[in-house]
């Protein structure tokens, strides 16, 4: 049998008006220590997000959420946040945030081939 790691994930979220709570899930963020995967991805539908805010600039949605990519990535191109190791990365975006572009609570786990289980997760809970 497979060996089965624990993997953490979080749902991103787009909440244009942070007072009222409605929100659309537009992308996902996963972490396994074990096998040292960070991964982030979205999808933006500007119409719908438009639906629950007329005057919502997509372009800087977009800029936020290519940032969280990046810092997934890592590295000197992703600020200081991208240099940390991947589970500070992870903790940090991850975070409890009242704006625009935040997250849900951390769900964890089990997954045999991460990268098969992100896109499951893409496709179950955005797409």
């Amino acid at each position: 049998m497979q060996d089965r790691h624990l993997f953490e994930y979080a749902v991103i979220r787009v909440m244009p008006r942070v007072e009222r709570e409605e929100f659309i899930n537009v992308g996902v963020i996963m972490y396994c220590k074990k096998l040292k995967y960070l991964n982030a991805n979205y999808h933006l539908v500007p119409a719908k997000l438009k639906a629950l805010c007329c005057d919502l600039e997509i372009e800087v949605v977009a800029e936020n959420l290519s940032a969280i990519v990046n810092i997934c990535k890592g590295g000197k191109t992703a600020g200081p946040i991208g240099e940390l190791d991947m589970a500070s990365r992870f903790r940090w975006l991850t975070a409890t945030r009242s704006t625009v572009v935040q997250c849900s609570k951390v769900h964890p786990g089990f997954c045999i081939n991460a990268q098969e289980t992100f896109h499951k997760l893409m496709n179950e809970l955005v797409l």
